[in-house]
C-alpha cells in the first residue's frame, strides 16, 4: 500500500481528480455481520487524512442485527472504544448512478494503526493471502439477484408491493417494459469498471439477475457492494425500489447470491485436468470437498437471517441438499463444465447464498473452507444427478444425502462447534457474527414467515 506519505498523496490527487468531476461527498463503507452496508461520508478534500489517520466508527456496529438493535459477544458491545475507518483508493469510484458522489470501500483499524480484529474485508484478504500461500490463484465472482417495485406511496412495510413489469419469468415481455431501467443498470455498472457478463428477468415477480466477471476475492466482495448499491441507486433515479432480501413474498421464490469460483495453479485451471475424474485436478477435487463437508456450518454465513430460510425450499433450486453435482442446479454446489474449448472455462457454484450475507465473510470462509480441504486430503462422494428432494428419505438415506440446516438456529450450531471456520475467523469475529446469528434468531423466533418477509423486505 505505501508509506502512510505515499498514501496522502495519491489521496491529494484523488480529491484533486473527484473536485474536477464535480464530486462533493465520498461514500465510505463497510458491511456488518447481519449484512448490511453501512457507510460513513466525507467531502473529497479529507480523504487525505482519512487515509493517514482514518475516519472514526464505533466497534459496535460489528454487534448490530440487521433491525438495528445491538447485542452483544464476549469481545465486543456496549459504549467503550474507537476505530478507524482507511479508505482504499485503489477502490475509489465515482457513481455514476449518484452524481456528485463516489464510494470507497473501508479497511478498519483500531487506534494504535493495528488491524481490527472483526473486520471482515481484511479477514477476506488474509484468506486470500493463505490461499496464494498455498500455490491457487482464485477467481470468484457473484450473480446478484433482486427485485424491484414501483416506489410505495405510504408506508414501505405496510403498502402492497406494486411490481413495474409483468410477464413470463425469463421473458422478454420484462425485458421490454424496463429497457431503459436495465440499459441504466448496465451502463452505471460498466461505467464504474464493473463488467457485466449477462443481465435477465428471473422467476418471481419483478425480478433481474446480474451477473459481473470474476475477480480476485476481495475485489468480487467489494464488486458486489457496488453493484448492489448501484442498482439501488439507479432504481431510485427510476421512481422503483429495489430489495436484495432473500425472501420477498412469503411462499414464493426468493433472491439469492450465489457465489462462483474457479481455482488456478501457475496460469493452468484446475478445472482442466486431462484424463481426471471430471477433468478436476486433485487439489481442486479436495477444495470443493472441503467446502461441502462445511456447508452447514457456512449456512450461518451465507444465509445469515431467519428470512433466509424461507427461501431454502427443495425442489426450487436452491440447493437444500449437502450434496453436489454436474451442472446440476438443485445441487448445493454445482459443477459448472464450462466450453470445451475454453482452456479457462469451468468452475464451481455455491447455490445457497443469497444477498443478506457479508460478501467479504462469505468469501473468506469459503476460501477457508476449501483449504481445510485440501489440508485434510478431503474427498468428493459421488455427483448427485437429478433433484435430491424428489428422492425418499431412504434412498438419500442411501446415497449419503442430508438436508442442510433449515432455521438458522441449526445452522447457528454447526457455525458454533467448527473448528475450521473459528480458527480461520479467530476469536473476535467469530464470537461477533455467532453472537448476531442468536440474536436475529431470537428476534424471529415466534414470528410467522409473512411476520418475518414484512420486517426484513426492506433491510437490504
Amino acid at each position: 500500500m505505501g508509506s502512510r506519505a505515499e498514501q496522502g498523496d495519491n489521496a491529494r490527487q484523488s480529491a484533486a481528480r473527484l473536485d474536477a468531476e464535480g464530486v462533493g461527498n465520498v461514500a465510505l463503507t463497510w458491511v456488518d455481520n447481519a449484512g448490511i452496508t453501512r457507510v460513513k461520508t466525507i467531502p473529497p478534500r479529507r480523504l487525505a487524512d482519512a487515509v493517514v489517520r482514518g475516519v472514526g466508527m464505533s466497534p459496535v456496529f460489528d454487534v448490530f442485527t440487521s433491525d438495528d438493535a445491538i447485542t452483544a459477544s464476549d469481545h465486543l458491545g456496549g459504549p467503550d472504544g474507537d476505530l478507524r475507518l482507511i479508505p482504499d483508493l485503489d477502490r475509489l469510484t465515482t457513481l455514476a448512478a449518484q452524481p456528485g458522489w463516489a464510494w470507497a470501500p473501508v479497511d478498519r483499524y483500531d487506534l494504535l494503526g493495528q488491524p481490527h480484529s472483526a473486520c471482515q474485508r481484511l479477514f477476506a484478504r488474509r484468506m486470500a493471502e493463505r490461499a496464494t500461500a498455498a500455490g491457487l490463484d482464485l477467481r470468484m465472482g457473484f450473480e446478484t439477484e433482486w427485485v424491484v417495485t414501483r416506489a410505495p406511496q405510504g408506508p414501505a412495510d405496510a403498502a402492497p408491493l406494486d411490481y413495474p413489469c409483468t410477464g413470463p419469468a425469463y421473458g422478454m415481455a420484462r425485458v421490454v417494459q424496463l429497457s431503459d431501467y436495465l440499459r441504466d443498470v448496465t451502463e452505471a455498472l460498466t461505467v464504474q469498471g464493473v463488467e457485466v457478463l449477462q443481465l435477465h428477468p428471473e422467476y418471481a415477480p419483478g425480478q433481474f439477475e446480474v451477473s459481473t466477471a470474476p475477480a480476485d476475492p476481495v475485489r468480487a466482495a467489494d464488486d458486489v457492494v457496488l453493484v448492489r448499491e448501484t442498482i439501488r441507486a439507479v432504481s431510485t433515479r427510476h421512481g422503483l425500489r429495489a430489495t436484495f432480501a432473500p425472501s420477498v413474498v412469503a411462499g414464493e421464490v426468493g433472491n439469492g447470491c450465489h457465489l462462483h469460483l474457479s481455482l488456478h495453479r501457475e496460469g493452468a485451471s484446475l478445472h482442466r485436468a486431462d484424463g481426471a475424474e471430471w477433468s478436476l485436478a486433485p487439489d481442486a477435487v479436495a477444495f470443493l470437498a472441503g467446502i461441502l463437508d462445511a456447508l452447514p456450518a457456512l449456512l450461518a454465513i451465507g444465509c445469515p437471517s431467519p428470512a433466509s430460510y424461507l427461501r431454502l425450499l427443495p425442489s426450487h433450486w436452491a440447493g437444500v441438499y449437502q450434496c453436489w453435482g454436474v451442472e446440476n442446479r438443485e445441487a448445493a454446489l454445482r459443477l459448472v463444465v464450462g466450453a470445451p474449448d475454453d482452456p479457462d472455462g469451468g468452475h464451481a457454484e455455491v447455490k445457497t447464498f443469497d444477498a443478506a450475507a457479508n460478501p467479504y465473510l462469505a468469501v473468506g470462509t469459503v476460501i477457508a473452507a476449501g483449504l481445510h480441504g485440501i489440508d485434510t486430503a478431503a474427498h468428493l462422494p459421488a455427483p448427485q444427478i437429478g433433484d435430491p428432494g424428489v428422492l425418499g428419505v431412504r434412498e438419500r438415506a442411501r446415497r449419503g444425502i442430508v438436508r442442510l440446516p433449515a432455521t438458522l438456529t441449526e445452522a447457528a450450531d454447526r457455525f458454533e462447534k467448527s473448528a475450521p471456520l473459528r480458527e480461520a475467523l479467530g476469536e473476535v469475529l467469530h464470537g461477533a457474527v455467532l453472537a448476531v446469528r442468536r440474536a436475529e434468531e431470537a428476534h424471529y423466533a415466534d414470528c410467522e414467515p409473512e411476520e418475518i418477509v414484512t420486517a426484513t423486505r426492506w433491510r437490504w
